[in-house]
């Protein structure tokens, strides 16, 4: 009996804290406006490792950017790749440099060496395995002139086919989408995606760049955010724009992707945020208590009634959260979203709790905790 209403109570405030992130998926309003004449110069930074199959589709992207070609330089940043890589010749600038590896982390090592030669103040970081859409800066120069901002945070989608384990990635993608953009509606942003992140090189030199967390492997977007926020909130904003939506490719393989969110999960203990910290535990709670009064039911120590009701209230406020923000990414209806929420908390659950422990690959490399 006790059992059941500790469990019942931590889904409670799950679904309170999911429906405080749909009310902040609301407050944050669309913006699409284009009609100003370009005036931001911009620094496309990439950091890049093994990835000659890629950058070309990258490249491409860029190349069809509707956006003035002497206001847009592109640095490449090579992290030990196997092969050179060697950019083909483009209208505007593209740089391909070694990364300096200075801490235990490549991505924020590739940042900090790009910062050393970028020629303008704004800098956008995105991945090579990314397409960018053709009115991206377009978008993000009409709002930076409209707005007194140092630092914007953008979504990302998949690109995925209809198998289930590309669809649950654009579910649990959306969820993550979700969280961001209502976290920003309430005015409590802890998270954001570092293949869509743009911040002035100033504010970043500011900030200290990544000093304070640079021997965490990951974390070169959300751990910089959280620093920004702390420092200078008014600064930071969230840009929700379907011109602003950059499409990046899911994992092929179960292994990968565990060995992705475990890479993710391991830097929330690390958090500056502590509505980050504490939705993250939420989360983690939530989660587990699914599981855990499913496998109670399966003992004989709870009623098939109370699973019932549990599986009602959790699923269905990440049900509307996860519509709402697919609706904003994507054109493409959901597939297998039953199947993927029986499934997400045993697979959550497991990341989180591998996240503590165990070391993960990531790029030809291991991480250890």
């Amino acid at each position: 009996m006790l059992f059941s209403i500790i469990v019942s109570l931590i889904i409670l405030l799950y679904c309170l804290a999911i429906l405080a992130l749909i009310y902040g998926f609301n407050k944050v309003n669309a913006i699409d406006y284009l009609g100003l004449k370009p005036k931001t110069k911009f620094s496309i930074v990439v950091p890049f490792r093994n990835e000659a199959e890629n950058l070309p589709v990258l490249l491409e992207s860029l190349w069809k950017l509707q956006y003035p070609i002497e206001l847009l330089e592109v640095i490449l940043v090579d992290d030990e790749s196997k092969e050179e890589y060697k950019a083909p010749s483009f209208k505007f600038q593209v740089s391909v440099i070694k990364n300096i590896r200075v801490t235990n982390s490549p991505k924020k090592d590739a940042i900090a060496t790009a910062m050393q030669i970028v020629n303008s103040n704004w800098v956008i970081t995105t991945d090579a395995d990314c397409i960018v859409p053709e009115n991206w800066l377009l978008t993000l120069d009409n709002y930076i002139q409209l707005h007194d901002v140092a630092m914007i945070a953008g979504a990302v989608t998949y690109a995925c086919t209809n198998s289930f384990l590309h669809q649950f990635q654009q579910l649990d993608l959306a969820s993550l989408q979700g969280a961001t953009i209502g976290s920003f509606g309430i005015n409590k942003g802890f998270m954001c995606n570092g293949a869509n992140f743009a911040y002035t090189k100033s504010f970043f030199q500011e900030l200290n760049g990544f000093e304070g967390n640079d021997k965490i492997a990951s974390g070169d977007d959300v751990f910089l955010l959280q620093k920004a926020i702390a420092k200078s909130p008014e600064k930071v904003h969230y840009l929700k724009s379907k011109n602003n939506i950059i499409i990046t490719k899911p994992m092929n393989d179960w292994k990968s992707l565990f060995y992705q969110r475990v890479r993710w999960a391991s830097k929330t203990g690390s958090y500056q945020s502590s509505f980050g910290k504490g939705l993250g535990l939420i989360v983690f709670a939530g989660n587990l208590s699914w599981v855990l009064i499913l496998g109670s039911w399966f003992l004989g120590l709870t009623t098939f009634q109370d699973v019932i009701l549990a599986s009602t209230f959790k699923f269905t406020v990440d049900t509307v959260l996860i519509y709402k923000t697919n609706h904003f990414l994507s054109k493409r209806k959901m597939h297998h979203l039953i199947l993927s929420s029986l499934f997400y908390p045993f697979f959550s659950t497991s990341v989180a709790l591998y996240s503590l422990f165990g070391n993960y690959e990531w790029k030809g490399r291991k991480f250890t905790k």
